[in-house]
């Protein structure tokens, strides 16, 4: 194991804490949920970042990567269903872009990193469920909703882009 992978591996660790923490209605419990939120979302850069620069780019973190990239984000998108924050049909059309993705990716010789469309969907979602869990005031509802919304069209978008260009090559 790489010292990129390892980073990769590390942020598995906080998506019990931070699911732990989300059912706590309490200010406290949702900053410190948000901090862990971040710090793992910040790591996928770290890791990537060292895994090149340490020239460490393996299969496996080619492989692991997205997949816990995929649970940082589903798993908090879950909970929020389950508190009412956001319709569980919005969440499934994010689940099935990912399962799609990833089903479409294991028939692959090679795996390859993410487009632009792909970057800016992690980052929408990322945005989006940093809003859903730090404990703002109601006159944010309206942004935050807005964030969320942006974040399943481009999980739409960068699902459709994905995949159609890749039919075509076929």
């Amino acid at each position: 194991m790489t010292i990129p992978n390892w980073i990769t591996f590390s942020r598995l660790l906080g998506i019990p804490f931070l699911l732990y923490g989300l059912y706590n209605p309490t200010n406290e419990a949702r900053w410190i949920c948000l901090t862990i939120f971040l710090i793992a979302a910040l790591t996928d850069w770290l890791d990537g970042y060292l895994a090149r620069k340490l020239n460490q780019i393996s299969e496996l973190g080619k492989f692991l990567d997205p997949l816990v990239d995929k649970l940082l984000v589903l798993a908090p998108l879950l909970v929020l269903v389950e508190l009412g924050k956001i319709p569980a049909w919005a969440v499934f059309v994010i689940l099935a872009r990912e399962l799609a993705i990833a089903g479409w990716r294991v028939n692959q010789t090679t795996i390859t990193g993410a487009n632009i469309w792909g970057k800016l969907k992690t980052i929408s979602q990322i945005v989006a469920i940093s809003l859903l869990i730090a404990p703002l005031s109601p006159i944010w509802q309206t942004p935050i909703l807005i964030a969320f919304w942006v974040s399943v069209a481009l999980t739409i978008i960068s699902g459709i882009i994905y995949l159609i260009p890749q039919k075509v090559s076929e």
